[in-house]
């Protein structure tokens, strides 16, 4: 079977945000990595990388054991990147996507992994001009580490809908809530995972597809919740990118509260639940299309209900276990983000305001700072 590292300590978490690189007068895409690697600070905490594109750039936090001390960590990155990029003449903007930037324009970064990319996928590979958001939960035992990533399935449509922020895509309105989940679903091996059941059976499927030379390790799995044995987390990868940074942190406390509640279900053996893939495929093709404003499948229940209504829900559900984990507060910021709006409602907000797409990435740009 695989090794793995699901041996430490549980709920550490780490957050990563991929976010934009911009001209900082036009607020265009613009392919400003390297000049911005060569001057991050050498005592940065966490990490700037690059990402498949020259104009992305991705922050991680170093693995933490509070949602307050991985969102400082991640408030200082993005402050430190925006420092950065304004020295260079650049900008950073975060959302899922630029809501003007056409992908034929972007550079690949040179990196044998990205170019080996473009050469197996091509168009699918170049047209991905998208941003997410990706949290690693610490797991200390690699059968909870599956049964975690199983149970949180279920949850993946709704994580997306309340994360949704790309309303926009090559200067048009799409008419989702989420436009960065269509461009990513061309890809293999992404979106609702398998249901794989135990570590055996996801160390055995892992193995084959290597075997066969369909992927060189697991980390080209793409799923939207997976397992990491290298870093022994499970990784949320749903979530559109978000603008403003409290509502990043605010979904790392949800996925540690999750985690935290499928842990103690593990361990009351509590039986894991197969939700079928196909529907909760259905489900997030709805929350991709509607984010929280549409209606969602209740699965316990067997029955159609608002987003918003089982939004809340959830995150009262969650309150326990983000109280005795000390990120309550965190938790529930992301209540005003239900009442007031997800990203993609409140870019959506500006269009009708303002009758064309001119200034909203200055809005973008201006909101993602700390």
């Amino acid at each position: 079977m695989l090794e793995h590292s699901f041996n430490g300590t549980p709920f550490t978490l780490g957050i990563e945000e991929e976010l934009m690189i911009c001209d900082g007068e036009t607020l265009e895409l613009s392919p400003g990595i390297g000049r911005i690697l060569e001057a991050v600070p050498d005592e940065l905490p966490g990490e700037v990388k690059p990402e498949l594109h020259q104009s992305f750039l991705e922050i991680a936090t170093r693995p933490q054991r509070t949602v307050a001390e991985a969102g400082e960590e991640l408030i200082a990155l993005r402050r430190t990147v925006r420092e950065v990029a304004a020295s260079l003449g650049l900008a950073i903007g975060a959302a899922a996507t630029h809501p003007t930037a056409l992908y034929e324009e972007q550079a690949i970064v040179d990196r044998p992994r990205y170019m080996e990319l473009i050469d197996e996928l091509r168009w699918i590979a170049r047209r991905e001009l998208i941003f997410g958001g990706h949290i690693h939960i610490g797991i200390d035992d690699a059968e909870k580490a599956v049964y975690v990533a199983d149970g949180i399935r279920g949850y993946l449509p709704l994580l997306l809908g309340m994360s949704s922020n790309s309303p926009f895509w090559r200067g048009r309105a799409t008419g989702m809530m989420s436009s960065r989940t269509p461009v990513f679903r061309a890809f293999p091996r992404v979106g609702i995972p398998p249901y794989y059941g135990s570590w055996e059976i996801y160390s055995h499927r892992v193995e084959q597809m290597m075997r066969g030379g369909a992927i060189e390790d697991y980390t080209f799995l793409w799923w939207d919740v997976r397992p990491h044995p290298r870093l022994g987390t499970v990784e949320l990868r749903v979530f559109d990118q978000q603008t403003r940074v409290e509502y990043t942190i605010g979904f790392a406390a949800l996925a540690q509260s999750l985690a935290h509640r499928l842990a103690a279900r593990y361990e009351d053996g509590v039986p894991s639940v197969e939700h079928p893939a196909e529907l909760i495929d259905d489900n997030k093709v709805r929350a991709a299309v509607g984010g929280i404003e549409g209606r969602l499948i209740d699965f316990d229940r067997g029955v159609e209900v608002p987003g918003a209504e089982m939004a809340r829900a959830v995150i009262e559900e969650l309150r326990e276990h983000a109280q005795e984990l000390g990120c309550e507060q965190e938790l529930l910021v992301l209540g005003e983000l239900v009442e007031r709006g997800t990203g993609a409602r409140r870019q959506l907000a500006w269009l009708e305001r303002r009758g064309d797409l001119d200034g909203l990435m200055r809005e973008i740009v201006a909101a993602s700072g700390p």
